[in-house]
């Protein structure tokens, strides 16, 4: 493999296609199979009662044209898995295990699909926010209780255990400040220095964090980050993202990676959706309208310099076949 390739795990991919694909949502297929993850631990629970489930969530956004699987380990810690009467060792082999069942369906898929051996796709260890662990929403506001060092300590064991566990990229996402972004540099800088990680943020609006930190000053502050290959955004409207990908570009010549929600809007009191308000876009120039979907958003996207593009809550694996469809016709 390129030294490149070794460096930026992503590379491989977006040299070879007009844009990398990301998974959608893992939590709503497992919601559509009939699983209540109406739990603190979210999709992570399934981990130990059903693995085969989740490795059927990954194969089918494999199927569907993905390029990465995010694996179910966005709401897993040691701390809150303890705190569920599991030992330390044995919360430790739950987190791993989200990364072997990703690499499982990924082994799954590239045996029936061979052409891809030369460039397969990635696993991708999902990292959630502090505020995910808190499970009271504040990984869509911020204002954490917690100091830079006292994140660093936080995130330090769960990096060490996703590591171990050998993925190939860390999936740092819907971080709501800039504060934690860089505790999180700080131990990739100084413990984990061979690692691999992009860092998305969750955005309130078109410019700002979800603390209201511009998202220019956060960005800022973390772009010289080695280990750091892409910087980016999820789990925010789609009529947001356009902004805030040129916001990125302005600062940074990494690679961006979006992954928004599919429209609706979440109440973290009452854990629950609704239907937004309908949002059209002629993103082609066209004249014409399009749906509120990531497909039809996804060139202005790429015009802004977005690489890598996904879909977050509510999205599945037909949003995922659509971006694969449209990659296709961008040849």
């Amino acid at each position: 493999m390129p030294a490149e390739a070794t460096r930026n795990p992503l590379s491989a991919i977006t040299a070879q296609q007009p844009f990398l694909i990301v998974d959608g949502a893992l939590a709503t297929e497992l919601e559509r199979a009939g699983f209540d993850l109406n739990d603190s631990l979210w999709s992570a629970r399934v981990l130990a009662d059903e693995p085969q489930a989740i490795v059927d969530v990954h194969r089918a956004y494999f199927e569907a044209g993905a390029d990465v699987a995010t694996t179910a380990s966005y709401q897993a810690t040691l701390e809150g898995l303890m705190a569920r009467s599991l030992s330390e060792t044995q919360a430790s082999a739950l987190i791993q295990r989200s990364v072997t069942l990703a690499a499982q369906a990924r082994s799954e898929y590239l045996a029936a699909h061979p052409e891809r051996l030369d460039c397969p796709p990635l696993v991708a260890a999902s990292v959630g926010p502090y505020g995910a662990y808190l499970a009271d929403g504040s990984e869509y506001r911020g204002g954490y209780a917690l100091d830079r060092a006292g994140l660093r300590d936080f995130h330090r064991a769960r990096l060490a255990t996703l590591l171990d566990a050998k993925p190939d990229v860390l999936a740092v996402e819907t971080l709501p400040c800039a504060e934690e972004a860089q505790a999180v540099c700080d131990l990739l800088r100084d413990d984990f220095p061979t690692a691999r990680a992009w860092i998305a943020f969750s955005a309130r609006n078109a410019t700002e964090l979800s603390d209201g930190t511009p998202i220019r000053e956060a960005v800022r502050a973390i772009a010289d980050c080695e280990q750091v290959v892409a910087i980016g955004v999820n789990c925010t409207a789609l009529e947001h993202i356009e902004s805030l990908v040129r916001e990125i570009r302005g600062e940074t010549d990494k690679d961006i990676v979006i992954y928004p929600n599919s429209g609706e809007v979440y109440d973290p009191v009452t854990k629950t959706w609704s239907a937004a308000c309908a949002v059209s876009v002629d993103s082609d120039g066209d004249g014409s309208d399009h749906d509120h979907d990531l497909a039809g958003w996804t060139p202005r996207w790429l015009a802004a310099g977005a690489t890598a593009i996904g879909g977050c809550c509510r999205t599945g694996p037909n949003d995922i076949r659509a971006l694969a469809d449209l990659r296709k016709a961008l040849g």
